[in-house]
């Protein structure tokens, strides 16, 4: 080991005096060559003891100088290292002055040097004396060490670790409450100086760094560990740029936390974006929450941070500790987590999948039909309470046989990324790429979908890119100043929810909500994404007065980045991921919603290029008919109708979600009038409707068995009321055989979806017979096969009811009707088959005579 320089407190003068004595004593070799012959070891050794003779006469005072420099054992002083580079300069004037004198010199010598033998060549060699370079310092320098203390530091690896150096390795070592730290290499074993503040240093006479280890001693226990700053970085120059671009499609790959082998070691390499931070550790169980050790290094102008941290695996609970610009400190869950801590534990922990999917055949095939064109009848879960206290293994024993049973084409679950209160539902999302921990491991959520898919069940996710909370854990002000959200107060603050509108203008934020997107659908195989509360994200006024907002550059109240933020996202996940689906929730008259972003609207404005969107109009229009009695109806028949108007202007979706039954609104079965007879024969009749009305399909869970409360989150559905020892068990199980025919009779009846986006596919029969109550429509497959859906909303049976028919069609058989017993309706029914009269009616030039049953619909096919 080298000499450690004199301590700080010496003279400088001496010290200076020291390092000039130093400069001009030979520099000794203490490294042999390995292929010598025995000539050339045997001219070398008369070549050392022929200098070691011309050397006696200096001996005595040259011993006296290098004893005192051995004695030297801390760092050199600012002074001193003046004093020694203006002793290096006096040496390098001096050099110059007798080059000129030496040249002509050189070049004889060269000449001769070309004609020695190899011996003499060898002898010279050994003769040749090289002016010996000054040892540095191993310590680590005083600002650097200041900065590593304060957590500012932007790149501890050009400081720490092992470095080339005049003199030999310099190792530096960062390690707080240790007792010691040494360096193990092959057949080296330092120990490093205990330099104060947890930093350990020493100068070690080698030629090149080598690999090496740590062995650190803490009271009580030594760990043999890798350097986490020998290490080059993970991430490349392209990743880099496409994060700066906003074009990092794999995002989730490069961030966050990820178990790797690196440079042939196992650790974890660990990357945030923080822009605005002074400094970033990572901190969690594996250094006791104490991130001052674990210093990462920023990447360039990216913004990103980064540390290989060895020895690290899956299990590890962690967080990023951020330095902010006023030198304050913040710890911060990784926004790019992919496993977290269940609530109300905030960590994320380092996770790896080992799921094998075995749903490769589902896949194949989904693709096949886009689904506007294609059975789409979708049964909506809050997972957490669906069967409270499952968690996701248990819920795929049970889940996806209850969902194949009723028919249903999807499930939607309500938002499955992490959320720390459970009473928003899921809505206020603080890991985005977290499945919730509440109900196992992202591998146990990936089990749930698997089963689905093999089940033949499509699986949706509610996703939701416009908000998120102001937890001081999570994303607000991440690394000290507005980075997710909006630097506007005003563009940031979300009035409705008291959270935080991300800020679609900035690419890096683009880039982690579109790559968000399709990490759902590619790493859990989801198979569309409902995008929640679109309405908010595209208006700067929603929900705020005047002088709450500032117009847009062309003046008006649209959200232009957050247009451009959804044709992304949309035309992003439908190029990457084909078959999958988005479903905007959209309340407003918005034009383009489902249309492609490439065609541009009479607003000017390009599409959205959602697959669907959720018809808010038909929900609001025909819940508000429905809860009147039968005898005002006919002064509301208009809202049944009204949404005919507009059915083909976008792809729709029908939902009866869970928005509807819950705050007050009480659910389905409890919204119509009448005794409990009633209520149930007109939610029939309201089903029978709505599964023939253009479009897709969406029914809340329990509202299919008719339950009468209202939905809460802390129980779930009423599954009591399907008991066979409850006493009005069957008129419950009723309702739910229906949804279950609706569901198979719609399956097989293209009529019902195969033109659900094609005006050609619709046809009314009549739909002005307010006075009766009465709607029929025929709904016309992609081959012309009909579907004649009559709905009664009066509670009076309607004997020898005439209605308007096409004449190719000899004879109409009953293949549904939501009154009879079996579903607990009056049992009035057309057993027959009918056949069409030559009695033009309503325009038709055929007519039928029906018997309508009370508040029910009647569905007819051609026998």
């Amino acid at each position: 080991m080298t000499p450690r320089p004199t301590p700080s407190g010496s003279d400088p003068k001496k010290k200076a005096a020291k390092a000039a004595e130093k400069a001009t004593e030979p520099k000794k070799s203490v490294k042999k060559a390995a292929a010598k012959t025995t000539a050339e070891k045997e001219v070398t050794k008369k070549a050392v003891a022929k200098k070691a003779v011309a050397a006696k006469t200096t001996a005595a005072g040259t011993t006296a100088k290098k004893s005192t420099a051995k004695k030297a054992t801390a760092k050199k002083t600012v002074t001193e290292q003046t004093a020694v580079k203006q002793t290096a300069a006096k040496r390098t004037a001096a050099k110059k002055t007798t080059v000129k004198k030496t040249a002509a010199k050189k070049t004889a010598a060269k000449k001769a040097t070309a004609t020695r033998t190899p011996a003499e060549k060898t002898v010279a060699a050994a003769q040749k004396v090289t002016a010996p370079v000054p040892a540095v310092s191993p310590e680590v320098p005083v600002g650097d060490r200041e900065r590593l203390l304060a957590g500012t530091h932007h790149d501890p690896h050009t400081v720490l670790g092992a470095h080339p150096v005049p003199g030999g390795v310099a190792f530096r070592a960062f390690r707080p409450y240790a007792l010691s730290v040494t360096v193990v290499a092959a057949d080296l074993r330092a120990e490093l100086h205990d330099d104060g503040d947890g930093f350990f240093s020493a100068l070690v006479s080698l030629t090149e760094v080598p690999e090496y280890r740590l062995l650190v001693r803490y009271e009580g226990t030594t760990l043999e560990t890798e350097d986490a700053y020998r290490f080059l970085p993970t991430l490349g120059e392209l990743d880099l740029h496409l994060i700066g671009e906003g074009r990092h499609e794999y995002l989730w790959q490069v961030l966050g936390a990820h178990p790797m082998t690196h440079q042939g070691v196992s650790g974890t390499r660990f990357s945030v974006w923080a822009p605005n931070a002074r400094g970033v550790h990572v901190a969690g169980t594996f250094n006791f929450w104490d991130g001052t050790g674990h210093p990462m290094r920023s990447l360039g102008s990216s913004g990103v941070w980064e540390l290989f941290a060895p020895g690290i695996g899956e299990g590890e609970l962690y967080k990023f500790e951020i330095t902010r610009a006023d030198g304050s400190k913040t710890l911060r869950a990784d926004p790019l987590a992919r496993r977290t801590e269940a609530p109300p534990n905030t960590s994320s922990i380092v996770t790896a999948s080992h799921h094998e999917w075995q749903d490769a055949q589902w896949l194949e095939q989904r693709a096949n039909v886009p689904a506007h064109e294609a059975p789409f009848s979708v049964y909506e879960v809050h997972l957490p309470s669906w069967r409270p206290g499952l968690t996701y293994r248990q819920l795929a024993e049970q889940l996806p046989a209850y969902v194949k049973d009723l028919g249903f084409t999807h499930v939607e679950l309500m938002p499955i990324a992490e959320h720390p209160f459970g009473g928003s539902w899921g809505y206020q999302v603080t890991g985005f790429y977290a499945p919730t921990a509440r109900l196992g491991t992202p591998d146990d959520f990936k089990y749930l979908v698997d089963a689905l898919h093999q089940a033949g069940i499509g699986v949706l996710m509610d996703w939701v890119p416009a908000h998120f909370p102001r937890d001081d854990w999570a994303l607000a002000e991440f690394d000290g100043r507005p980075l997710y959200e909006h630097e506007d107060p005003l563009r940031a603050a979300h009035p409705d929810w008291g959270t935080l509108e991300f800020d679609y203008g900035r690419r890096e934020v683009r880039n982690f909500l579109v790559a968000n997107a399709i990490y759902w659908c590619e790493e859990f195989h989801i198979d569309g994404l409902r995008v929640d509360a679109v309405a908010s994200m595209l208006y700067l006024d929603y929900s705020r007065e005047p002088g709450q907002w500032t117009p847009n550059e062309h003046g008006g109240r649209e959200n232009l980045d957050a247009v451009a933020f959804l044709q992304e996202m949309n035309a992003t996940v439908y190029r990457r991921v084909p078959g999958v689906v988005t479903i905007a929730e959209e309340s407003t008259a918005w034009d383009g919603v489902t249309r492609a972003t490439h065609h541009r609207g009479p607003g000017g404005f390009g599409g959205l290029g959602f697959g669907l969107k959720w018809n808010m109009g038909w929900m609001h229009d025909s819940l508000d008919y429905i809860s009147h009695d039968p005898i005002h109806r006919k002064y509301h028949h208009n809202e049944m109708t009204f949404s005919m108007v507009y059915a083909y202007s976008e792809n729709y979706v029908l939902p009866i979600s869970h928005d509807e039954v819950v705050h007050g609104k009480r659910s389905l079965v409890s919204k119509m009038p009448g005794d409990w007879w009633q209520q149930r024969a007109n939610l029939r009749a309201y089903l029978g409707f709505m599964w023939a009305h253009p479009g897709k399909q969406l029914l809340f869970m329990g509202q299919e068995f008719a339950q009468g409360a209202e939905w809460s989150e802390a129980h779930g559905p009423d599954w009591w009321l399907l008991d066979p020892a409850y006493g009005a068990e069957a008129d419950h199980r009723g309702v739910r055989d229906l949804v279950r025919d609706l569901n198979i009779v719609y399956r097989h009846t293209p009529a019902l979806w195969q033109r659900d986006t094609d005006p050609s596919g619709f046809q009314w029969i009549v739909g002005d017979a307010a006075e009766d109550n009465v709607f029929a429509f025929l709904r016309l497959a992609a081959d012309g096969t009909p579907l004649l859906a009559v709905s009664n909303f009066s509670p009076l049976v309607r004997h020898d009811y005439r209605l308007g028919v096409p004449d190719d069609v000899p004879a109409w058989h009953e293949s549904l009707n939501t009154d009879i017993g079996k579903y607990g309706g009056s049992d009035v029914t057309n057993p027959d088959i009918i056949k069409p009269e030559p009695h033009p009616h309503q325009g038709r030039p055929a007519s039928i005579r029906l018997t309508l049953p009370p508040l029910a619909t009647v569905w007819l096919r051609p026998a």
